[in-house]
């Protein structure tokens, strides 16, 4: 069911080493708003929609979140390639440096880990969509505080166009919820 294609949705070339950013952008690979918990969170309640489109359109946004999650990995990765020791311990990284290395793990940007406690599946069909309306909201929260954060057009470009996923998800989940409402009364 799943095609893997070998590029980034977006074309990420991240020149400057920017540690401080990588702990933080981390936080949408990890966090309770990051795009780890949304592709899971959409993939677990397709399995309760009653029909085609409502599995379809959770199955396809699932697959584009974790497209991101490949692409924020790959941000924190480029943003921190070629830091020194002395960098990672500035940025407040050396506890991740001394579990994982320079190595990609599923956090928030204050370290705590992914936790699938960060989502729900009820099988309540319209609390499901909206939870996924309120995920797609604060992730695009996110994404915008993180742009306030930088100044370099290489995190800016990625971190918009991410940010405008959000807002197409929010309103196609808002599209199925109204759809589904309609048909509950």
């Amino acid at each position: 069911m799943y095609k893997y294609s070998k590029m980034t949705p977006y074309p990420l070339n991240i020149k400057k080493k920017d540690v401080r950013m990588a702990k933080l952008i981390i936080t949408q690979l990890g966090g309770y708003a990051g795009e780890l918990g949304a592709a899971l969170r959409y993939f677990s309640q397709k399995f309760s929609m009653p029909d085609d489109m409502g599995r379809a359109l959770l199955s396809d946004i699932s697959t584009e979140e974790f497209g991101h999650a490949e692409m924020i990995a790959s941000m924190v990765h480029m943003l921190t390639k070629d830091a020194t020791l002395e960098e990672l311990q500035a940025a407040g990284l050396e506890s991740s440096f001394t579990e994982h290395g320079k190595g990609i793990y599923p956090s928030d940007a204050n370290g705590v880990p992914f936790s699938a406690l960060t989502f729900a599946s009820t099988g309540d069909i319209l609390a499901d969509i909206s939870e996924d309306m309120a995920a797609e909201q604060k992730a695009r929260a996110t994404y915008e505080r993180l742009i306030d954060l930088t100044d370099d057009p290489d995190l800016i470009n990625p971190l918009l166009f991410l940010r405008q996923r959000e807002i197409v998800h929010f309103h196609r989940f808002k599209e199925l919820y109204d759809h589904y409402r309609k048909e509950c009364k």
